[in-house]
């Protein structure tokens, strides 16, 4: 049921022209870099359609920036999926390449990595490209807001090599997940897709602060609810549905209702402070160039509410149903059916 769940979303978001171009060649490029390494990972990784993704997240890149694009998401998604719940040493090893791609944007644009595997190679191809164009003060600010999302991604793999996954309670867990689901760099990417930087002083407005917190919530408890019965299959206790389960009783059915009425208020929350942003505008003083820059960011956020909920619908990924050597390997706690850790 969960990845049926629908949600009444208040605006629509466009979908990229430049799709089956930036598709084809994206997949020549995972195969080229080594993010897959089998034809059963291949064809896993194809059935997640993370091409869509990109497309419905950055609508408006160039043709090449699309592919750089996709290229970023699957380096992203295959790490995220490296962790073996039979194998709980292997987080160390999920650590050492964490702090690698941490770094990577904090050194010269295309700087060798120090620690060697496909995603740290393929991480200094595309930080080459994703960063180009854009100002130090953007590239600080995703920096700042990858690396505490690769820092909570590795709390999150101690968490489940100690076999504490799913202890976290409620308000520790929404926080927590805040972190995890890795929006706000996210959305920043989405300022190099268009070409335009949202002025320093409106994302430092708590206006602003606090759109993106919200929309980082409603994404993660969408994404919690629509990728449940994967993590179920594979035994991860890291999603709002088993969280509230655990903490309250009930139905797994009763569960997923809270979590929709959660991921609802959340939404409600967000577009009450949108319709504010007119008013952060006047108070700010901003220039016509600068509303409109703020006005793209606004809709970067939108475009991932929506791109990523409308992708997570017919995505994979996320299938209830599966067969073959991804479902098996999931059963076992896997995520993954390549190793990409290791040289």
């Amino acid at each position: 049921m969960p990845q049926d769940v629908t949600f009444d979303l208040p605006f629509k978001t466009p979908v990229s022209k430049h799709l089956e171009y930036a598709r084809e060649r994206h997949l020549d490029w995972v195969w080229e870099m080594g993010l897959v390494r089998s034809q059963a990972g291949f064809e896993e990784y194809q059935s997640w359609d993370l091409p869509q993704a990109a497309a419905r997240t950055y609508p408006h890149a160039s043709a090449d920036d699309m592919v750089v694009l996709m290229n970023w998401f699957s380096l992203a998604f295959l790490f995220d999926d490296q962790f073996d719940a039979r194998s709980p040493d292997r987080a160390d090893r999920i650590a050492v390449v964490a702090q690698e791609l941490i770094a990577t944007p904090l050194r010269p644009a295309g700087t060798a990595p120090r620690v060697i595997c496909p995603i740290t190679v393929a991480w200094v191809k595309v930080w080459a490209h994703l960063s180009d164009g854009m100002s130090l003060m953007w590239r600080t600010r995703f920096a700042a807001s990858w690396g505490r999302f690769l820092v909570a991604h590795t709390e999150e793999v101690d968490l489940a090599a100690k076999g504490l996954a799913g202890t976290l309670g409620l308000d520790e867990y929404a926080s927590f997940r805040r972190r995890t689901v890795g929006i706000h760099h996210s959305i920043d990417a989405g300022e190099r897709s268009r070409g335009f930087e949202v002025p320093a002083q409106v994302q430092a407005h708590p206006l602003m602060i606090q759109m993106r917190d919200l929309a980082a919530d409603v994404i993660g408890f969408m994404n919690d609810i629509h990728s449940f019965e994967r993590e179920k299959r594979r035994g991860d206790g890291h999603n709002l549905i088993a969280v509230l389960y655990g903490e309250r009783g009930g139905t797994w059915k009763e569960a997923v209702e809270e979590a929709y009425r959660m991921t609802t208020a959340r939404l409600d929350e967000y577009l009450k402070l949108e319709e504010r942003v007119p008013e952060m505008c006047e108070e700010l003083g901003l220039t016509g160039e600068e509303r409109a820059q703020v006005r793209m960011g606004v809709e970067a956020i939108q475009h991932w509410i929506n791109g990523n909920y409308e992708w997570a619908l017919t995505s994979g990924r996320y299938a209830a149903a599966k067969e073959g050597p991804a479902a098996i390997a999931e059963l076992a706690g896997k995520g993954a059916l390549d190793d990409l850790l290791a040289v």
